[in-house]
């Protein structure tokens, strides 16, 4: 009879005691909720910095890759993004100087879109087999939305990175290099 009775009173202390009470659980739901509406905004404004600078690089890339290009091809500025990418072999038509996420399309990478624009006239007598370049161009990255940059870039033949405020869309060279010059 002794162990019967202690085997109750042991039962009862412990089937009032399992589990988390519905307060403990709200106090830590409130905790885990309070952590997150601290984090989440830094976390978004880092995203944006990371894919603005990832954007600058990319136009750093591309106007480095122009320059490759020309000097190898003898082909002025290439014609397209199109053809600083490719595959193998590497040809005027497709250099193979480029990510294939920027050169194809629809040419996208970290938030950005980016635009390629040839300026001015073509290269008389390009290479055999090579679609003409041109003498200028412009490049430029736009931000697919507000929550992936806030910032637009620019760049042509002088190679210097311009950007905008903004967010819009830059459309000609004249409007890329009246923008301030990245540091």
């Amino acid at each position: 009879m002794l162990s019967l009775t202690t085997t109750r009173e042991r039962n009862r202390s412990h089937s009032g005691e399992s589990g988390f009470s519905l307060i403990e659980l709200l106090v830590v739901v409130a905790i885990i909720l309070i952590i997150a509406a601290i984090a989440i905004p830094n976390y978004l404004s880092a995203k944006i910095a990371a894919n603005q600078a990832s954007a600058a690089q990319t136009i750093r890339t591309i106007t480095s890759a122009n320059v490759v290009y020309s000097t190898t091809y003898s082909n002025g500025y290439a014609p397209s993004l199109a053809a600083l990418g490719g595959v193998a072999p590497p040809t005027c038509n497709g250099a193979i100087l480029l990510d294939p996420l920027v050169s194809g399309a629809p040419n996208q990478k970290s938030g950005y879109v980016f635009n390629y624009l040839p300026q001015g006239a073509t290269i008389t007598g390009p290479p055999a087999g090579c679609v003409a370049g041109y003498y200028q161009y412009l490049v430029t990255a736009t931000p697919l939305s507000v929550a992936t940059g806030t910032d637009s870039y620019c760049s042509d033949e002088p190679a210097t990175i311009h950007y905008s405020t903004v967010g819009a869309a830059i459309a000609t060279p004249i409007a890329c290099e009246a923008l301030p010059a990245l540091q």
